[in-house]
Parts: structure tokens; C-alpha cells; sequence
């Protein structure tokens, strides 16, 4: 059995004395584990850290088999990483959403969305922002995505603020005035792609994912949101506390 394919390092461990198991998050074959021999060498190292991206080339003798990884460099960005507290936690983050998939299963919206997320890891605003737009998007992929599309009650598409903790649907100005205080903020940046944020419109739009991944993902599973999930929420307050903009 043998695959070539374009991955982003999750995460790696010891095995024997000079090889490790790296976990990559691969376009075409998703979540996949394998044996990189000499990966504690000097020369491997600097390849061998969570957040970059490499070519892969897989081989086992059956496919049930963990198998082994030959990988080349890509974009090499784990330096990067490792300069911010917030990409860090960021990362760390969308590592552990992601180990909720099943492995070797293909999730290839969620690869290109991790993909445009990692250069903004770094940013005060852009990194948070980033990650509750992969919750969305991840939400989305395991079958409980969210409508923010039009209002559950009246079908309308302007001035929708709310969402719906039962549905998971839009809800308007409007039609949800009697039940405000039962109901989801809905930040604008969750609405349109590309469209900026506030610390404080950011926080509600991790308040919002945060709800649902919890509902939906978290507690059937028995397990809580990450730890580093939490981390970066303080970040995020800390930083727009002290007029951080990037």
C-alpha cells in the first residue's frame, strides 16, 4: 500500500530511540498516523514540529497497518508559531477539534480552512477570529451545522442578530425580541466571509460554537472543549484589553 499526499503536522511522539509517530492532517486521506524513521535526527527536527506543512508518501503492507511516512518540507511556519502565545493556543485548539474526527477519514473542506487559518494564527483579532470560523465550518462537517442564513421564524434574510439554541437557525431583530434573553447572539463576521471583528464580537462568536460543539460534540463524547480553547478566550481578552489590533 503506498499514497502520496499534502499534510499539516498535528503532532508527534517518541518511538525507540531515534523515530517518531507524526499525526498529519492530510488533505486526501484526513487524520492519518505513521512511522518516521531517524525523525529525532538534527536534520528532521526542524520538519518535525506541529503547524508545518509537508509531502507525504505513505507506505504500509496492508492498509490496517500504522505504516510508515517518508515526508519533505513544505511551509515551515512552527518558528512562527512559537512567537505568540495566541497561535499557539490557536493551534493547539484546532489540533485537538480535529482529533475528533475518526482517523483516515477525508475532511477535505476542513484541510483547505486549516490552511487559510494558520498564517493568521499570530494576529490579536485575526487567530481567535480564525478558530471560531473553523468551529463553524467543523460543526458543519460533523452534521450539526448551524442555518445563519435566514430567520427560523419568519424565512427573512436582513437584520438577523440571533440564533436559536434548539434549532441552530438564524433568527431576526424582530421576531426575536420577546425571547432575547433566551437566545444566541449572532456576531456579523459569522455572516459574511472576510468581514472584521471586535474582541467582544469575536467572544460571542465563541460563546455561539462553543454552545453547540459542547452540546452536540463535547458532552454525548463525555469530554470537555480544550483546555487551550479557554486560553485563548483569555488571550483574546487580554489582548483587546491593551489595544491589540492585528
Amino acid at each position: 500500500m503506498e499514497w502520496h499526499d499534502d499534510g499539516i503536522i498535528l503532532g508527534l511522539r517518541r518511538h525507540g530511540e531515534s523515530s517518531a509517530i507524526v499525526e498529519l492532517f492530510t488533505a486526501g486521506h484526513g487524520r492519518h498516523l505513521g512511522l518516521v524513521r531517524g525523525g529525532r535526527s538534527r536534520r528532521m527536527q526542524p520538519v518535525l514540529q506541529p503547524g508545518n506543512s509537508v509531502h507525504a508518501t505513505w507506505r504500509a503492507r496492508l492498509d490496517e497497518h500504522l505504516g510508515s511516512f517518508a515526508l519533505e518540507p513544505d511551509t515551515l511556519r512552527a518558528a512562527d508559531l512559537m512567537q505568540s502565545p495566541t497561535a499557539l493556543y490557536a493551534f493547539a485548539t484546532l489540533a485537538a477539534h480535529l482529533r475528533l474526527l475518526p482517523e483516515r477519514d477525508p475532511h477535505p473542506e476542513l484541510h483547505a480552512r486549516l490552511l487559510a487559518a494558520l498564517p493568521q494564527l499570530g494576529g490579536t483579532l485575526a487567530g481567535p477570529q480564525a478558530v471560531v470560523r473553523f468551529e463553524l465550518a467543523l460543526l458543519a462537517d460533523l452534521g450539526f451545522g448551524l442555518d445563519l442564513t435566514e430567520c427560523a421564524a419568519t424565512g427573512g434574510r436582513q437584520d438577523l442578530i440571533y440564533v436559536s439554541p434548539k434549532t441552530g437557525r438564524a433568527v431576526s431583530r424582530q421576531a426575536g425580541a420577546a425571547y432575547a434573553d433566551r437566545l444566541l447572539p449572532l456576531p456579523d463576521f459569522l455572516k459574511l466571509d472576510g468581514a472584521a471583528a471586535d474582541a467582544d464580537a469575536i467572544a460571542a462568536g465563541f460563546r455561539l460554537t462553543g454552545y453547540f460543539l459542547t452540546r452536540h460534540v463535547a458532552e454525548p463524547r463525555g469530554i470537555a472543549l480544550p483546555p487551550e480553547r479557554d486560553r485563548l478566550m483569555v488571550a483574546l481578552a487580554r489582548d483587546a484589553g491593551q489595544g491589540g489590533k492585528a
